[in-house]
């Protein structure tokens, strides 16, 4: 039997930095983070279809109003992997839940093919595992979520020019108006949205079974 430990008997050592077991442990995937990350798939598979349905004849609209500003809705194709990593919060998360994602929007079927959207997928995951990797998969705050989604934006603004854009500069009238569009919606889309859905789902009850859940009922 663990005997308490008093005031006045608490050692300097007993409150040292050495992460404990549940610290250490704490990065490790469960079978409910499993289940939970496949179903956040599933969600964010029929979001993408969604926004490939709708870019087939939104974006021209938008595209003949201003070249470049459809990327204010490009977000829309990436925002769930900042989602996933903030519910789930563990390495891996958003590559997984956006693998699982991309394969229900083939599925489902998409104008895009099948090949590119694949590798785009673990690119964007990638992105995001970057940002919080950096700090240590410890930092869950609105700016380090927004820090994720511009970084997947910009490396997806990069990927339609490369595949998508081949005759826009970077440089030029479309490409400077296509990246700050492209930023703004990272920042809106893959960050505060993200943000406010995940405060928003935790504080139901339903992330009860999660540390982030629990972390935003406790405030």
């Amino acid at each position: 039997m663990q005997t308490p430990i008093t005031p006045s008997t608490h050692t300097p050592q007993s409150s040292g930095k050495t992460p404990t077991p549940a610290t250490a442990l704490s990065l490790r995937w469960r079978p409910v983070d499993i289940a939970v990350g496949a179903a956040l798939g599933v969600v964010s598979g029929l979001i993408y279809w969604a926004a490939s349905a709708l870019s087939s004849w939104v974006f021209p609209l938008m595209t003949a109003l201003l070249p470049g500003l459809a990327g204010l809705l490009h977000g829309l194709f990436y925002f769930p992997v900042t989602l996933d990593l903030l519910i789930i919060r563990k390495p891996g998360a958003a590559i997984y839940a956006n693998l699982v994602a991309v394969f229900v929007e083939i599925l489902f079927g998409n104008a895009y093919g099948s090949g590119l959207i694949v590798i785009e997928a673990l690119v964007q995951g990638l992105c995001a595992e970057i940002v919080f990797a950096i700090f240590r998969y410890r930092r869950w705050t609105l700016g380090v979520t927004c820090a994720a989604g511009l970084l997947v934006g910009m490396v997806y603004n990069a990927f339609l020019l490369a595949f998508f854009y081949q005759g826009v500069s970077f440089l030029s009238p479309r490409g400077i108006i296509g990246t700050v569009c492209e930023a703004i919606s990272a920042i809106v889309l893959a960050g505060v949205l993200s943000w406010i859905m995940f405060k928003a789902i935790a504080k139901t009850g339903a992330l009860d079974r999660f540390a982030s859940g629990r972390a935003v009922r406790a405030e």
